[in-house]
């Protein structure tokens, strides 16, 4: 039975784990360049977890800048069977108030151009996203929220816009109408080369404001986000630690064979450096 290991991608406000023992910090080259800053690997729960800091120790890489494709290489590599995607969002809904808890089911894209797929340089591949991300690992974190005292919101569609401007009014207005429940910059990438690599992967989103629709709310100001994101911080915590724990030892999941029929080139044409690049991706189907 292989050893539960948990991936845990920190985002605005979350940059360290308390409470992680046998705490190694690791250092990992990839294919793609380097990932956002080392990871630290402990265990917590009497589970294993890597935690990385998504814009790095003090909040140095910008959403556009991210190396996403790098820290997810790097969360396979170490061996992550599940990742949690923790991050700050707007609230496009007024049902769902600054410091409530989303765990978003759907996902729009509005990004422009950011690598988002390991599948390149010779090889070809298509995975179902259809769902985009996994339904045990989501239930667990929206039980796991409930636990930790927060107010969550089982599903919902998170927006990923480029960034790192908020949006206009006129766009905010706009995204409304498409029925979108959170908006935020990151977790997209993440969730698309996730389901490449064959990992679990689901958010926890914390709402800390209305974007700049809510016009009693009044617009997005950054010295408020700050205040809810300490507070939503300890929350999260708090939820990771529950959920880490009731994660089950074996997956079978579709996350955990999503490469199964996507490769579309065959054997004999993918070039033996994407080959040696892609091997804790996509070796087992290969050799």
């Amino acid at each position: 039975m292989s050893e539960k290991i948990v991936g845990v991608i920190g985002g605005s406000g979350l940059y360290e784990m308390e409470g992680l023992e046998k705490i190694q910090s690791i250092s990992l080259k990839t294919p793609f360049g380097d990932p956002s800053d080392s990871f630290v690997v402990g265990s917590l729960e009497g589970v294993k977890v890597a935690f990385l800091p998504r814009h790095g120790k003090g909040h140095r890489i910008q959403p556009s800048s991210l190396n996403f494709r790098a820290n997810i290489y790097g969360m396979k590599k170490l061996g992550a069977q599940w990742i949690i995607g923790v991050s700050a969002v707007g609230s496009m809904k007024e049902s769902i108030q600054p410091g409530d808890m989303v765990i978003p089911n759907q996902f729009i894209d509005q990004t422009k151009g950011r690598p988002n797929t390991f599948f390149s340089d010779g090889i070809v591949g298509h995975i179902s996203f259809a769902d985009p991300v996994c339904p045990v690992l989501s239930r667990i974190l929206y039980e796991a929220g409930t636990k930790a005292g927060a107010t969550v919101h089982k599903d919902g569609t998170y927006l990923c816009i480029e960034g790192p401007q908020f949006s206009t009014r006129a766009e905010s207005r706009l995204f409304r109408t498409w029925g979108v429940d959170v908006i935020g910059m990151t977790n997209l990438p993440e969730a698309k080369l996730a389901r490449e690599a064959e990992i679990c992967y689901a958010t926890i989103a914390f709402a800390t404001d209305y974007d700049c629709w809510h016009e009693a709310a009044g617009d997005v100001s950054i010295g408020e986000v700050l205040r809810i994101l300490a507070q939503s911080t300890k929350t999260a915590k708090s939820a990771i630690r529950h959920a880490i724990k009731n994660l089950p030892q074996e997956r079978d999941c579709l996350c955990a064979s999503a490469l199964k029929y996507a490769m579309i080139t065959g054997k004999k044409y993918i070039p033996e450096k994407t080959k040696k690049d892609l091997d804790p991706i996509i070796g087992k189907y290969i050799r």
